[in-house]
């Protein structure tokens, strides 16, 4: 067990530079499976979710070799295998294996996949998408058989609700299905776009992607040898610019995508941010009288669920209080208690209502990180705050955040990573 070390109250300034999203580098490693050649990404954030997928592929006797950023994949000598149950339980979006594995060999077994506890993110939607397909499916002792015993056939298929896990999981089956595959109510997030950007240049026939309404033709054949630069992280380029408003005397953060961000930008700019934003970075100057601000979370692309959580202690700043409705994950809310030990004053009201109050002198504490952003939210907090902060738990924040301790020292933080004894 690892725990991140806080020296917090010190000026931030300087540069830092956004890694690949995580959100598309886990569902586009699982996708690599998919070709018939190696396959190279370029951009890919150094996070542990990476480390993790590139044992998973290791089972399957799928080489892999990560550097500076850059993934090679190369999955010719592919077997079917049994998923090792400890790196699927370590993430989430391992779940991203059952697409990939059922478009390319028919069949996957994959065991229930972990990650963090935001309250109940079911897969009836993924399973949904395959039955639709052709598939049949089962569970079986905390495991999930799926089997398309007469292949895979295109099909017209409505979300029940907004899903990117299903979203993409049902694109990565249907890349191989016979015909054509309509996916309705479909999810719009970039990260999906991201995907289908590498799957169709890989031959894939994916159109629609951005809208909700996706089309995919089936193809035999996915390969030659592709190389695909991941997009930027939006979700960690927001808790930079979060950080930078509350704790920053002139922060510049680059490789970003400011039309992935225009929810989360018109919120800070309505609190009174003066950012600068520019084509492919925004510059946040020293922040300081803020105005409250009501901010409700929903799918792409209104104000992202990921971000609801690190800019919470930048609320504290502000005179007056601000109100956060929480519409995706209700229950995701296990920050508060922390952060309210590192002085803030923040209350559950109803379940997802949560109130912001004024909080402008915060301390040092011994707090755990949860799951991934609740983890950020403290980060931020504890460089805000005078005196030692401890992060018990680190390793959900490093899941998600490219070099975080790196970026935060080149940014004037005196930050570390410990053993947690």
């Amino acid at each position: 067990m690892k725990k991140l070390v806080i020296r917090g109250g010190r000026p931030l300034s300087g540069e830092v530079t956004i890694g690949g999203a995580k959100n598309s580098t886990v569902a586009l490693i699982p996708a690599a499976i998919l070709s018939e050649d190696p396959v190279h990404f370029d951009g890919m954030p150094d996070i542990l979710d990476v480390y993790n997928l590139q044992v998973i592929l290791e089972s399957m006797n799928v080489s892999s070799e990560f550097s500076d950023g850059k993934l090679t994949i190369d999955p010719t000598q592919i077997v079917e295998a049994e998923l090792p149950s400890t790196a699927i339980k370590s993430l989430r979006a391992s779940y991203y294996f059952m697409g990939s594995l059922l478009g390319r060999f028919g069949r996957a077994t994959v065991t229930f996949p972990g990650g963090d506890n935001i309250g109940p993110r079911p897969i009836d939607q993924h399973i949904k998408g395959f039955e639709a397909l052709g598939a049949t499916v089962r569970e079986e002792n905390d495991t999930i058989h799926i089997e398309a015993e007469h292949g895979l056939k295109g099909a017209h298929i409505f979300l029940d609700m907004v899903s990117v896990g299903a979203t993409m999981n049902i694109i990565l089956a249907a890349v191989h299905a016979e015909g054509v595959t309509i996916i309705e109510n479909a999810a719009k997030e970039p990260e999906i776009i991201d995907l289908a950007t590498f799957l169709n240049n890989m031959g894939a026939k994916i159109r629609g992607v951005g809208t909700d309404t996706i089309r995919i033709t089936g193809v035999e054949h996915l390969g030659s040898e592709t190389t695909h630069t991941a997009i930027p992280d939006r979700i960690e380029a927001g808790t930079y610019l979060a950080l930078a408003a509350a704790q920053g005397e002139g922060v510049l953060v680059k490789n970003v995508i400011p039309e992935h961000l225009e929810a989360f930008i018109s919120k800070m700019i309505e609190m009174g941010v003066d950012l600068d934003v520019r084509e492919d970075s925004i510059y946040v100057p020293k922040t300081t009288h803020l105005k409250p601000i009501t901010i409700k979370t929903a799918p792409y692309p209104s104000f992202a669920t990921d971000l609801q959580q690190p800019i919470t202690p930048l609320l504290g700043k502000i005179d007056g209080t601000s109100r956060i409705f929480e519409t995706i994950y209700p229950e995701r809310t296990r920050h508060i208690p922390e952060l309210n030990k590192l002085g803030m004053n923040i209350e559950v009201k109803n379940e997802g209502e949560i109130d912001v109050h004024p909080s402008h002198e915060l301390h040092g504490a011994q707090v755990s990180a949860e799951e991934i952003r609740a983890g950020a939210a403290l980060v931020v907090a504890g460089l805000m705050a005078d005196g030692v902060t401890e992060i018990s738990n680190a390793e959900h924040v490093l899941r998600g955040y490219d070099r975080l301790v790196h970026k935060l020292t080149m940014l004037n933080a005196d930050i570390k990573i410990e053993d947690d004894f």
